[in-house]
């Protein structure tokens, strides 16, 4: 009858409606996740105050936390491909939330180390099984967009860190605040298991992955010289914001440069803004580019030791306008990182994209963990000399202990570099040629040209297509 919806339209309407409910649930389980994750960055100075802490033991709660995160990516992929993401993220989100609940009555450094430890855990299962509900809920058009999506929206997270959590610590204490962090855990536990489900209701199961299938698929993926690139893309772009916005971040801004609470507060929430604005720009950068991937990387890794080398050399305090520049320029590393991820699912088949997307991701927190050491190291070094004059968090400390990053950042672009040229050849044993970069400005130029004059664009050659970097 004409005007009825048909029995399958129906269904369809129902099973769209559901994947975003889905979706909308993994998503604010990934943002509880960043809060937990991002929470005992802005507690850094009661941490020294609470365990009596060096700078190097406040690293290691950190350190600790990461470590665990990277170390996990791998496995975690493995079980998620075998037991679903619902699991993984209820399971996640229970682990955080003992996790703060452990640091909220810790007393001394091991026992607030476990927990963190318990947090990082957590938070590794996480990001990938939402990830990992895209494929089943949604056509492979809108994953790409839904990635970055879920990536931008998780950083909802550091917000919740920054402004109620930091209210809830400075006026209730510290047990109070991780206690409240705590509660969130559970709230995503309850979350994830009445309102997620690894696939809609029909959907052919997934089959388990073996263990040999999995060590080829882990080979194969780090043959590959485009997942290589990815996980040093990421390695580059996002460890330098990383290490800011989850440790040393506010320590600099409060003591060394002398930054009412407040303003600091304001400053690690620009980071989080600047990183949602950016996140989708850099997306359509991508897609409309894929050509100049790698080249953007460059771009932000070239920023970033340019905002820290002005910083950092500059006469005295800062001033306020430099150092939003600097939480700016940081701030795009972590968007910029997630074409890391472009690399992996552009290099690798379906079949061990999960595999490849964990390699990625290791990148960038490795050099992060390295980076949040090596500065907690040298300060306690400085102090100990008497070069700081018995402040732990002076400015000149700060100046030498930041240092450390230039040799990540030049590292990470020699890594690129090679690497880029490896796929670039590969690509060119396709057929696929990666043109000088003034030969595609010019060839762009002349197309807006065409499209002005006669009103439709040219069809694009195969060295535009999506495996580029």
């Amino acid at each position: 009858m004409a005007g009825v919806p048909s029995l399958a339209t129906e269904e369809s309407r129902t099973t769209d409606r559901r994947a975003w409910v889905v979706w909308a649930a993994g998503v604010l389980a990934y943002l509880i996740a960043v809060t937990q994750r991002t929470s005992f960055g802005v507690a850094g100075i009661e941490a020294t105050e609470r365990f009596n802490a060096t700078a190097s033991a406040l690293a290691i709660f950190t350190v600790a936390q990461l470590v665990v995160y990277a170390g996990m990516q791998i496995p975690v992929g493995v079980l998620v491909d075998r037991f679903g993401s619902r699991m993984m993220i209820v399971s996640g989100a229970a682990l955080m939330a003992l996790g703060q609940t452990q640091l909220a009555f810790a007393e001394s450094v091991p026992a607030g180390i476990v927990g963190r430890l318990l947090v990082g855990g957590g938070d590794a299962m996480t990001f990938v099984a939402v990830l990992r509900l895209l494929p089943a809920w949604f056509d492979s058009r809108r994953i790409p967009l839904l990635t970055q999506l879920t990536g931008i929206l998780g950083q909802f997270g550091q917000i919740l860190s920054v402004v109620p959590f930091l209210a809830v610590l400075q006026y209730a204490g510290w047990s109070t605040a991780f206690l409240s962090a705590a509660g969130l855990g559970v709230f995503a536990a309850v979350l994830g298991l009445s309102m997620i489900r690894d696939e809609p209701s029909g959907a052919a199961q997934r089959g388990r992955v073996s263990l040999r299938q999995t060590g080829v698929s882990l080979a194969d993926a780090w043959k590959q010289p485009g997942t290589r690139l990815g996980l040093w893309c990421h390695f580059t772009t996002q460890f330098s914001g990383t290490v800011f916005v989850l440790i040393w971040g506010y320590p600099y801004l409060v003591s060394a440069q002398a930054l009412p609470a407040a303003t600091a507060s304001v400053l690690m929430t620009l980071f989080v803004v600047v990183g949602m604005v950016c996140g989708p720009l850099l997306g359509v950068y991508v897609a409309r580019h894929p050509l100049r991937r790698s080249t953007m990387v460059l771009a932000i890794t070239a920023a970033t030791a340019l905002a820290w080398l002005v910083v950092l050399t500059y006469p005295g305090r800062a001033p306020l306008w430099l150092l939003v520049l600097l939480v700016v320029t940081l701030a795009v590393g972590g968007p910029g990182s997630m074409i890391g991820f472009d690399f992996a699912r552009t290099f690798n088949p379906a079949s061990r994209l999960g595999t490849a997307t964990g390699i990625v991701n290791i990148g960038g927190f490795t050099a992060a963990l390295i980076t949040m050491f090596a500065v907690g190291l040298i300060l306690d070094l400085l102090l100990a000399s008497g070069f700081s004059n018995g402040d732990l968090y002076a400015l000149d400390s700060f100046r030498i202990a930041f240092s450390v990053q230039f040799l990540i950042l030049i590292g990470g672009t020699v890594a690129i570099l090679v690497l880029r040229r490896r796929v670039r050849a590969q690509l060119a044993r396709q057929s696929i040629v990666v043109p000088p970069l003034r030969e595609a400005l010019a060839r762009e130029l002349r197309r807006r040209r065409q499209v002005r004059r006669i009103g439709t664009a040219p069809p694009q050659s195969k060295d535009s297509g999506d495996l580029h970097t």
